[in-house]
């Protein structure tokens, strides 16, 4: 296996994802500044307790991961409690943690969204969303009408999650718009487009409702659960092109 110097692999990240033209809810790229060189990459959809130490064990040089520590909902937080431990492990052991959020829920290839697209058959994928004049996912049309009960059981298991699903009169699907995690309320993106369904992460009270009364389809299959696919395939693009040895940390998250 190779290594790669630190300043590479950001800057190889940030050209790739473009994290400069978004307006996100934290800081995108490196968060923790670690070893210079890296020959041990370590994946993860959340940078939490468990993935950490994690990376730890597997004397990882790096941690990718989609949800990075800093976010501008935290405001100012203190070195104590369950921030410590994330935090301080990976100064300790000068691991570099490099987070990058709606850059990749919205990359049209290797994103969260485009990613679950493939796997469903959803094609002529374009962006989709708007958060702050960027979007957040993808959107596409299905080769043929698909029954709905058919793609709820096709996403379970692509997801490998249950799918909790609001179902408007009909029950032929065309076409879907995706952004994955918590945007539930985003639904309303694909009824402006004219799309007949959409899928997320999470479900409102609310949402299931006025989803379902507007006439999309809509399926929402855990913000976890819908988030692994960026830094799956951030890693085997990483894997091929550097050569380097790179493991991937699951989560038991079923929110």
């Amino acid at each position: 296996m190779s290594a790669i110097s630190r300043s590479e692999l950001v800057n190889f990240l940030n050209n790739l994802l473009s994290p400069r033209l978004y307006n996100d809810y934290g800081p995108n790229g490196l968060q923790i500044e670690g070893s210079k060189t890296i020959s041990k990459i370590a994946f993860a959809v959340s940078a939490q307790k468990k993935s950490v130490e994690a990376s730890v064990r597997e004397k990882a040089d790096a941690l990718i991961v989609h949800h990075g520590l800093f976010w501008k909902f935290h405001g100012t937080r203190t070195l104590t409690g369950p921030f410590a431990k994330r935090v301080l492990p990976l100064v300790k052991n000068d691991i570099n943690l490099i987070g990058y959020h709606l850059p990749l829920d919205a990359h049209i290839e290797y994103g969260n969204a485009a990613r679950i697209a493939t796997q469903i058959g959803l094609e002529s994928l374009e962006p989709f969303g708007d958060h702050k004049g960027m979007p957040t996912g993808v959107h596409g049309k299905f080769s043929t009408p698909i029954k709905a009960d058919k793609l709820q059981s096709i996403l379970e298991q692509v997801l490998d999650h249950k799918i909790l699903y609001s179902n408007p009169d009909g029950d032929e699907i065309s076409s879907m718009g995706i952004i994955t995690g918590g945007a539930n309320g985003d639904w309303i993106q694909s009824l402006k487009l004219g799309l007949d369904s959409y899928l997320t992460g999470e479900m409102s009270e609310h949402d299931y409702h006025e989803s379902r009364e507007s006439g999309i389809h809509m399926f929402a299959g855990g913000h976890n659960a819908t988030e692994r696919f960026g830094v799956l395939a951030l890693k085997e693009l990483i894997e091929k092109k550097f050569k380097i040895e790179c493991i991937f940390i699951d989560s038991e998250n079923p929110a």
